[in-house]
């Protein structure tokens, strides 16, 4: 029988509603036969947990958020990391990287790491970090101190807001990386310098928890004001998602075609956007859910007509890969509206099994919504199409093996 690692994994926050493809690979690799070990640098904030959060078995336990919240902790992870052979080389490359950046977050990471360190589990042969900004610089740092091997899983905004510099050199020391979309895997290989240790695997669903929705979709068309379509949108309130792009699109749509808007997340803009939406005349429209379980946003997926979200580039550079609630709602021959924004084009291709618009252009998505709202034929076609896609592309066990490969090859 093939040795299986136990494996470290640090995490930003944990659990965390928004990283439903974070707690699927965890169980999936529990599943794999991988014993796990969870440690995470913030604390919950969100009030519901997905079902799936409660089937991982890994223990979890959590590093000081602020080094000055635990000062004894931290005291005493310095005085045992200070006898270990690698700690001076893990403080040289903790200077290099203050003189670039200095800031607050800098020092609290290789606080963080010695507190890591110190308190790292012994039978642990492997520490792999979830994204590739600030929690892989805690898992640099850590892995220089205790002569531990890495790994990295980076996903959207940590490759798209993170200096070139940063990323090239955690390339450099990590055994590899691996990321789930082409355009950051593209982003990602040109700065691991021939490194060659960059993969490309899409999460994918569990496909088990979004079994093919047998039902036949309504044909409502937004002719009825007493059965208006349906539109739904599933994501925090946050810049990239373009929430305010997709109202000023709904504030265009013609008079006589009856919609309804369901939102389900939270978010800091979440206020600004019910403002304005009051503001465009559109409140009596839409309906804010806020933050809900995977098996809620199920049934909304099966309730609904449409799907959009109207992700956008910000000016920090930031963006989303592939959105997961894309996928999810494809699993559900839900037609989706979006825009070609980074990884979204890897799986949707507009007037093929979606509809797509330039991000940032409220006019063109307006028509897009209308063309899906009036044209039940058009969404049944498009949707069928992207749901074959997912169900043959984007099932979560292809990146289960991805990593278990990975991880079988890799040296401990």
């Amino acid at each position: 029988m093939v040795h299986k690692k136990k494996i470290l994994v640090l995490l930003k926050g944990y659990p965390r509603l928004s990283e439903t493809f974070i707690a699927q690979e965890l169980l999936g690799l529990e599943r794999a036969g991988y014993h796990l070990e969870l440690v995470a640098m913030r604390r919950p904030t969100d009030k519901k947990r997905h079902p799936v959060h409660d089937e991982i078995k890994a223990k979890v336990w959590y590093l000081p958020e602020y080094l000055h919240d635990e000062p004894l902790r931290v005291g005493k992870a310095f005085l045992s990391c200070i006898r270990k052979p690698g700690f001076f080389r893990a403080l040289s490359a903790f200077l290099k990287d203050l003189k670039r950046d200095f800031s607050p977050n800098r020092f609290r990471r290789f606080g963080q790491a010695a507190v890591l360190v110190a308190e790292w589990p012994q039978d642990a042969e492997w520490l792999h970090v979830h994204f590739i900004h600030t929690p892989a610089s805690v898992a640099r740092y850590a892995s220089m101190i205790g002569a531990t091997p890495w790994t990295v899983s980076a996903h959207a905004k940590d490759i798209w807001t993170s200096e070139s510099w940063e990323l090239e050199e955690k390339l450099q020391h990590a055994e590899w990386a691996v990321t789930c979309t082409r355009v950051g895997f593209e982003r990602l290989t040109e700065l691991s310098r021939g490194r060659n240790n960059v993969h490309l695997s899409y999460h994918g669903l569990d496909l088990d928890r979004f079994p093919h929705f047998e039902a036949v979709r309504s044909l409502r068309d937004g002719s009825d004001a007493a059965d208006p379509v349906r539109l739904l949108s599933v994501g925090r309130a946050v810049k990239k998602k373009g929430y305010d792009v997709l109202l000023q699109a709904l504030a265009r749509l013609p008079a006589d075609l009856s919609w309804h808007f369901t939102h389900i997340g939270g978010g800091d803009e979440l206020q600004r956007l019910i403002a304005l939406a009051a503001e465009l005349g559109l409140e009596g429209r839409i309906t804010w859910k806020g933050a809900l379980d995977q098996r809620e946003v199920l049934e909304h997926y099966r309730s609904s007509d449409v799907f959009a979200l109207a992700c956008r580039v910000t000016a920090d550079g930031d963006r989303d890969g592939l959105p997961n609630v894309m996928v999810e709602a494809a699993s559900q021959c839900l037609p989706v509206v979006s825009t070609r924004v980074s990884g979204i084009v890897e799986l949707f291709e507009s007037e093929t099994n979606s509809l797509l618009v330039s991000s940032e252009d409220a006019m063109q998505l307006a028509h897009a919504l209308e063309r899906m709202f009036r044209e039940p034929a058009l969404r049944q076609k498009l949707a069928l199409a992207a749901e074959t896609k997912v169900r043959s592309d984007f099932d979560h066990h292809n990146s289960i093996r991805d990593l278990d490969r990975l991880f079988t090859l890799s040296k401990a």
